[in-house]
C-alpha cells in the first residue's frame, strides 16, 4: 500500500522514491504489455484513438454495406472448398445469394455491389470435381 508523504519531503522525490522500489520489488513485471513497444506516436492526434483501437483489438471491422456483402461472398466461396458435403456447400451459397438478391432488388448505400448470385449447381459441381481429384 502506497504511504502518506511525510512532510518536508517534495512530492517529486516522494513518488520517484515509490517508483523505483516498486521497481526494484518487480512490480511492474507483471504488467499487461510489459517488455513490448510502446504504440507510434508520431501520428496526428485523433479524437476516436480509443473506439478504433477497442476495435482493433476486438476483430470488429465497420464496412459500407456493398463492401461487407462483398466479404461475405467471398468468403463464402472460399469456404466451399473445406465444405464435408455438397448439402453444406448448397447451404452456405444459398444463404449469400439470398442476401446478394436482396441486395440488388434494393440497393445498399455506399459503392455499388458489383455481385451477382452464385450459381449453386456449377459450384457443387466444382466442389465434386475437387474431390474427385484430391481422392
Amino acid at each position: 500500500m502506497t504511504e502518506r508523504k511525510p512532510p518536508g519531503v517534495s512530492f517529486e522525490s516522494f513518488v520517484d522514491r515509490q517508483i523505483r522500489e516498486a521497481s526494484e520489488r518487480g512490480d511492474f513485471r507483471a504488467l499487461p504489455g510489459f517488455g513490448k513497444p510502446l504504440a507510434d506516436d508520431s501520428a496526428p492526434y485523433d479524437e476516436q484513438w480509443w473506439v478504433k483501437d477497442k476495435m482493433h483489438r476486438e476483430g470488429v471491422s465497420v464496412l459500407p454495406p456493398a463492401l461487407a456483402l462483398r466479404k461475405e461472398a467471398e468468403d463464402a466461396l472460399a469456404a466451399t472448398a473445406t465444405a464435408r458435403t455438397e448439402a453444406e456447400v448448397r447451404r452456405r451459397l444459398e444463404a449469400v445469394n439470398e442476401k446478394i438478391t436482396t441486395a440488388l432488388r434494393r440497393p445498399p448505400p455506399g459503392p455499388p455491389l458489383g455481385l451477382a448470385p452464385f450459381d449453386v449447381d456449377a459450384a457443387v459441381r466444382e466442389w465434386r470435381e475437387a474431390r474427385e481429384e484430391g481422392g
